[in-house]
Protein backbone atom coordinates (compact mmCIF):
# COMPACT_ATOMS: atom_id res chain seq x y z
CA UNK A 1 0.00 0.00 0.00
CA UNK A 2 2.55 2.65 0.39
CA UNK A 3 3.37 2.70 -3.33
CA UNK A 4 -0.70 4.24 -3.98
CA UNK A 5 0.37 6.92 -1.40
CA UNK A 6 2.77 8.82 -3.23
CA UNK A 7 0.03 9.84 -5.65
CA UNK A 8 -2.86 11.05 -2.86
CA UNK A 9 -2.90 14.55 -2.51
CA UNK A 10 -5.04 15.49 0.81
CA UNK A 11 -7.36 18.48 1.01
CA UNK A 12 -6.49 18.60 4.28
CA UNK A 13 -3.97 17.45 6.75
CA UNK A 14 -4.72 16.17 10.37
CA UNK A 15 -1.75 16.36 12.74
CA UNK A 16 -2.92 14.31 15.72
CA UNK A 17 0.34 13.57 16.68
CA UNK A 18 0.98 12.90 20.47
CA UNK A 19 -3.15 12.42 20.92
CA UNK A 20 -3.78 9.39 22.72
CA UNK A 21 -6.94 7.06 21.90
CA UNK A 22 -9.36 7.89 21.27
CA UNK A 23 -8.71 11.72 20.38
CA UNK A 24 -7.14 10.98 16.78
CA UNK A 25 -10.56 9.30 15.89
CA UNK A 26 -12.29 12.41 17.01
CA UNK A 27 -10.60 14.88 15.88
CA UNK A 28 -10.24 12.86 12.34
CA UNK A 29 -14.05 13.01 12.52
CA UNK A 30 -14.45 16.37 13.41
CA UNK A 31 -11.87 17.26 10.25
CA UNK A 32 -14.23 15.07 8.01
CA UNK A 33 -17.15 17.28 8.89
CA UNK A 34 -15.56 20.38 7.83
CA UNK A 35 -14.79 18.91 4.30
CA UNK A 36 -16.99 18.88 1.17
CA UNK A 37 -17.81 15.07 0.35
CA UNK A 38 -15.39 13.56 -2.04
CA UNK A 39 -12.47 15.37 -0.03
CA UNK A 40 -9.48 13.46 1.16
CA UNK A 41 -8.52 14.08 4.68
CA UNK A 42 -4.78 13.10 5.72
CA UNK A 43 -4.16 12.24 9.40
CA UNK A 44 -1.47 11.11 11.06
CA UNK A 45 -0.85 9.79 14.54
CA UNK A 46 1.57 8.32 16.65
CA UNK A 47 -1.24 6.40 18.71
CA UNK A 48 -0.89 2.26 17.80
CA UNK A 49 -4.58 2.13 18.53
CA UNK A 50 -5.17 4.97 16.34
CA UNK A 51 -4.73 1.52 13.50
CA UNK A 52 -7.79 -0.19 14.42
CA UNK A 53 -9.80 2.87 15.25
CA UNK A 54 -9.79 4.45 12.25
CA UNK A 55 -10.42 1.42 9.98
CA UNK A 56 -12.99 0.21 11.92
CA UNK A 57 -14.48 3.51 11.92
CA UNK A 58 -14.43 3.74 8.05
CA UNK A 59 -15.91 0.33 7.98
CA UNK A 60 -18.76 1.64 9.92
CA UNK A 61 -19.23 4.44 8.08
CA UNK A 62 -20.09 5.68 4.48
CA UNK A 63 -16.45 7.53 4.18
CA UNK A 64 -13.89 5.38 2.55
CA UNK A 65 -10.06 4.37 3.97
CA UNK A 66 -7.96 5.40 0.30
CA UNK A 67 -4.88 4.06 2.19
CA UNK A 68 -2.55 3.77 5.49
CA UNK A 69 0.42 3.02 6.70
CA UNK A 70 3.24 3.30 8.91
CA UNK A 71 6.19 5.39 8.80
CA UNK A 72 8.91 4.45 11.89
CA UNK A 73 6.49 6.31 14.69
CA UNK A 74 4.14 7.58 12.43
CA UNK A 75 0.93 6.46 11.16
CA UNK A 76 -0.85 8.22 8.37
CA UNK A 77 -4.59 7.37 6.83
CA UNK A 78 -6.17 8.74 3.66
CA UNK A 79 -10.26 9.31 4.44
CA UNK A 80 -11.96 10.07 1.47
CA UNK A 81 -15.56 11.88 2.75
CA UNK A 82 -18.09 10.26 1.65
CA UNK A 83 -20.12 11.55 -1.28
CA UNK A 84 -23.23 11.83 0.36
CA UNK A 85 -22.22 13.36 3.11
CA UNK A 86 -22.85 16.72 3.84
CA UNK A 87 -20.19 19.61 5.22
Amino acid sequence: MVEQTTHLQPDSVLDACGLHCPLPLLKAKQALAGLAPGQLLEVRATDAGSWRDIEAFAEQSAHHLEAREQCGEIYHYWLRKAEGERS
